[in-house]
């Protein structure tokens, strides 16, 4: 029972403490998508081109020849929390194509152990209640092919929802962009997230917050800011596939992610912070996929005083067969330290074979 209260004044103090600008605001929007680019170590933004472009790069929807639909669940934290995603895009015409997705990551049934005690000091269980806490976001997506031959461009237009109980929830609006370049074999992508820094605001309940905010003496005394920015973010990708014997291919893509802050990113400076990724697709007839990546390059300091640079490898596998496309991932939200791998699937159809 004692363990349920730091888990609600944790994610009360996530916005007690919150500044109107945040380092790490929204940071479900960046988990990733498909199990496909997971395995690769999210190293897709410049090849991208499926129905799961509208989440790392909306210029690739222009590859997909008719509609897609994807859906795709993990569960994090030893199932604590669950993350879910869906999403449909369809070609308009030979110039164009559009898609929508929607996100969403969540810890469901957390105890509320609030009003735990009476106002007579005594213990009563039946005054415990369950509450979640859900992210969620909505994008709509756009692509169209430029003048110049092997350009293409992308938009996103998001809508971010945010719900922390009854005690507080918010909306958040913000654009994304990308732009692909295809010559000579090569494939070329940069995606811009957040480029109107992303704007959320938050509702708070008064009354629940006065509930809690003397739990822990000294601690989420001040109500918090209604206000957060995202800050923007960049990936900036390279790829190319090598064809043998016509059966076999060997995609090869390295990305550098970057953000505008500095980080512990194995490369940092107060002006941008730089987190290379590489993947690795290896292909049987475009019907069995082997895959492989490692990114998260990370500078962690030890106990000593040292520093270590820590990473995260990652392993997939897929297999498609008449326009149908399930992937498997082993993967985790931080660093090959963490001990936290999650067996992830996700699903790709091709809608067209329902014709």
């Amino acid at each position: 029972m004692k363990k349920t209260i730091p888990i609600l004044l944790l994610l009360v103090s996530l916005y007690t403490h919150a500044q109107a600008v945040r380092k790490y605001s929204n940071e479900f929007m960046n988990i990733g998508v498909d199990a496909a680019a997971l395995g690769m170590s999210n190293a897709v933004t410049a090849f991208t081109g499926d129905v799961n472009s509208g989440y790392w790069n909306p210029a690739g929807l222009l590859k997909i020849e008719d509609h897609e639909a994807a859906l795709m669940h993990a569960s994090y934290f030893a199932n604590i929390a669950q993350y879910d995603y869906a999403a449909y895009a369809k070609k308009i015409d030979d110039q164009s194509a559009w898609g929508i997705s929607l996100i969403r990551f969540g810890v469901d049934d957390i105890l509320n152990t609030t009003q735990l005690i009476d106002s007579e000091g005594n213990i009563d269980y039946n005054r415990i209640s369950l509450f979640s806490t859900a992210d969620y976001g909505l994008t709509f997506s756009y692509a169209r092919k430029m003048k110049l031959e092997g350009f293409q461009y992308g938009v996103n237009a998001k809508v971010i929802r945010r719900v922390i109980g009854d005690f507080a929830n918010s909306w958040g609006f913000g654009i994304d962009a990308g732009l692909q370049l295809d010559r000579n074999g090569w494939h070329f992508g940069l995606m811009l997230r957040d480029i109107t820094t992303t704007y959320n605001v938050w509702a708070i309940d008064e009354d629940k917050y006065n509930q809690i905010k003397d739990a822990v003496e000294g601690q989420n005394q001040e109500m918090p800011e209604s206000t957060e920015i995202t800050l923007p973010k960049a990936q900036l990708g390279i790829a190319k596939k090598f064809e043998f014997h016509y059966d076999y291919t060997l995609l090869a893509a390295v990305n550098l992610n970057m953000q505008f802050a500095q980080t512990n990113d194995i490369i940092s400076t107060s002006a941008v912070s730089i987190d290379p990724a590489v993947g690795f697709e290896f292909s049987y007839t475009d019907l069995v996929f082997l895959r492989a990546g490692v990114g998260n390059f990370q500078n962690v300091e030890q106990i000593d005083g040292t520093t270590k640079v820590n990473f995260q490898p990652n392993i997939g596998l897929g297999f498609k067969y008449k326009g149908i496309q399930v992937d498997y991932a082993l993967t985790d939200l931080g660093d090959q330290s963490a001990a936290l791998y999650s067996n992830i699937f996700s699903v790709k159809v091709d809608l067209s074979i329902f014709r």
